[in-house]
Formats: structure tokens, C-alpha cells, sequence
């Protein structure tokens, strides 16, 4: 009976999909050798290829090491090949060593829409439309509540998993859903700022926001106002500790992880860290000349979130957070670390480890 419903929705080849550059890709079978420009996509492929999310990728960029070294340890205990999987460098600025990615051979490469700037400039796209292989855009960025499950919908379609990807997309549905059924009526929206890598670079700098995509339209998305939407010309900037005190956010929200970096003084949000160390950080933080100005520290509405939610296929997590936190009343019974619990052990097979993704700030 399984084997019969999972036939009933395979992938028939050859196929043609619109990606969400627009573009029509025709693949004219089930790919086997994909290259990942952003590798924290391939949380996204552990959501599809659950016995083995590596087991079609022949070369990344393995972000996930550098901005979340817990889940990339994780995975490399229960599938240490991945160790072995070139890692080209292949960044946002479309820098990579094209010739070592041909060489693997690849019938498929898997891009971020917000890299395809980059990789036009640098010729990487004309080079591999010259030698046919076809480049599949997705977004978790852009446009990230709309984009991220429509996303995992696509990659679905294209590596023959569409029951996989759309038992995911049932479950995100039905948790935005659940959210915007208690704010749609709120009125007014609360006010909300929101600082992105907050204390990366060290406490002395401030404040770095994003504008109408990533944490922004996250925040949009639960139905408050994104001060950055508001203040920024341009997706990302910077916006004065002196500006922010003045407007008075109704909440304040910081987003971290455990980079490795020497002046990072992020919360350090993720697994492999105690609540303990997350409230030292928060502390430190409100030690910063100025912040404790700021109305919402001063009244209790300061908060953090595990920053790749900005850009994540499971930011549904991250939504819940913030919704969590701008309406504190509406959602005290609502638990994002269990909906990251459920996603992990449902539907991947992903180790599961033990951390902090969310907090609010200790009061005193």
C-alpha cells in the first residue's frame, strides 16, 4: 500500500519546471549529481532525501559550517561522506573554481535567487547553460513565508519527492495558518525592530536591520510593522542606536548564532548551548553605551532568535518565535521548540541535538 501511494505522486521525466527566476528548466531525468551554491539548503534536501540528504551532492558551499557548526557536526556524525563532498566556495559574490565543480560532472545545480547577480557577472551561468547543465533557482530570502515552502514544493517536483516535500508544506501551512488567524485583527500593528547578527562584529556597533525580505518580511508576516521596512533605501543597512531609541519599538529582537568569528559577541543561539550562556549574552548585550535606553529593554520586551531562520526552509520556526514574541499574550501556550522537534524527528532523520534557539532577555 505504501509503495503503491508513494508511485502515485513520482515525478514523470521529462519534466519542465518554472523556477522562481522565471525561467523554464527542463530535466530529462531524476538528477543524481546536484551542486548546492548555499549549502544551508541542504536542510531542504533533508526534508526530501530523508535516509541521506548528501547522497546526490557531488559539491557545495558549506555555509552550514561556517554559520552553525553544531548541525553541521551533527550530520557529519550520522553521514561523515559529506566530509568528503567538494566545497567550492560558492559564494554570494558568485566566487568559485568552476573548473572543479565541471569536473563532478553535476546534472543539476541548486541556486539561492538572491546569488544570481553574482553568478551572471562572474559567467558562471552562461559557462554552465554552454555545457547544459541547468541551474534551479530557489528563495528562502527574498520573499522567505511565500518562497521557502513553495520552494521545498519545487525541489519535490524536481528529485522525484513530491509526497516528501508535500507532507512539509502541509505542516508549515497549517502553522502560519494557526498565526494568522490571532493577528489578523490586531490593531494598531505593534512596532518592531529588529537587529540582524546583532554583536558580530563586537557590542560597539549598531544596528544592522533588514528591510521588506529576510527577518523583515518575517516580522511583516506576522502582522506587525518592520521599522527597518520603513527607515532602509535598500534591502539591508544600518540604521543609529540614537534613531532606533527615539522611534520606541514596541519590541526589540536581535538575531545570533555561534559564528566563527574572534570578535563575535552575538547570543549564541543553536544547539550545544544552555540558557545560561544565552542570558550572559543577553546581559552583555544590554551593556552596550545607549542600549539601555531603548524603551523595550527597559520594559521587558527584548528578545533573540537563532539568526538562519532569515533564510531557512524550516523558518516557519523562526516565525513562530517571533510571533511568540511580539504578541507575548496571544501565543503563551504556543512552543516553536517543539514545532523544530516535530520537523526534525517527522521529517528528516536528522540527529537531534540540544540547545537554545529562541529566548527572551533575563529582566534584571
Amino acid at each position: 500500500m505504501l509503495a503503491a501511494s508513494a508511485s502515485a505522486v513520482a515525478t514523470t521525466y521529462p519534466i519542465t519546471l518554472t523556477d522562481f527566476d522565471g525561467q523554464k528548466i527542463t530535466l530529462a531525468k531524476e538528477p543524481q549529481r546536484i551542486v548546492v551554491q548555499d549549502g544551508r539548503d541542504i536542510l531542504a534536501l533533508a526534508l526530501l532525501d530523508r535516509a541521506d540528504p548528501f547522497q546526490r551532492v557531488v559539491a557545495w558551499n558549506n555555509l552550514l559550517k561556517k554559520s552553525d557548526g553544531q548541525t553541521w557536526q551533527l550530520m557529519l556524525g550520522k553521514w561523515p561522506q559529506a566530509e568528503q563532498i567538494t566545497d567550492m566556495g560558492f559564494s554570494d559574490k558568485g566566487e568559485v573554481n568552476l573548473e572543479s565543480v565541471i569536473a563532478k560532472r553535476p546534472d543539476l545545480m541548486i541556486a539561492q535567487l538572491r546569488s544570481k547577480p553574482s553568478l551572471t557577472q562572474t559567467g558562471v551561468l552562461a559557462k554552465l547553460k554552454q555545457l547544459n547543465i541547468p541551474v534551479l533557482f530557489i528563495d528562502t530570502f527574498k520573499d522567505p513565508v511565500k518562497d521557502a515552502p513553495a520552494s521545498v514544493t519545487l525541489l519535490g517536483e524536481a528529485l522525484n519527492r513530491e509526497q516528501e516535500a508535500q507532507q512539509y508544506t502541509d505542516f508549515y501551512q497549517q502553522h502560519y495558518q494557526a498565526i494568522q488567524d490571532k493577528v489578523r485583527t490586531v490593531s494598531p500593528k505593534p512596532r518592531v525592530f529588529i537587529e540582524a547578527k546583532a554583536g558580530l562584529a563586537g557590542l560597539e556597533s549598531c544596528c544592522y536591520t533588514h528591510g521588506h525580505v529576510g527577518w523583515g518580511s518575517m516580522v511583516e508576516a506576522v502582522g506587525a510593522t518592520n521599522i527597518g521596512s520603513e527607515l532602509l533605501p535598500g534591502a539591508t543597512g544600518e540604521v543609529s542606536l540614537e534613531k532606533v531609541i527615539a522611534i520606541k519599538p514596541d519590541a526589540y529582537i536581535v538575531s545570533g548564532s555561534q559564528w566563527a568569528s574572534k570578535n563575535n559577541a552575538a547570543v549564541p543561539f543553536g544547539y550545544g548551548v544552555t540558557q545560561q550562556q544565552v542570558d550572559a549574552a543577553f546581559n552583555r548585550m544590554k551593556q552596550r553605551p545607549g542600549f539601555a535606553q531603548l524603551q523595550p529593554v527597559k520594559e521587558g520586551h527584548f528578545y533573540g532568535v537563532y539568526h538562519n531562520f532569515y533564510n531557512h526552509p524550516w523558518n516557519i520556526v523562526g516565525i513562530e518565535y517571533l510571533a511568540k514574541f511580539i504578541y507575548p499574550r496571544s501565543f503563551d501556550q504556543l512552543d516553536p521548540a517543539n514545532s523544530w522537534h516535530e520537523i526534525v524527528t517527522r521529517f528528516t532523520t536528522i540527529p537531534e541535538g540540544q540547545g537554545v534557539l529562541g529566548s527572551a532577555a533575563p529582566q534584571k
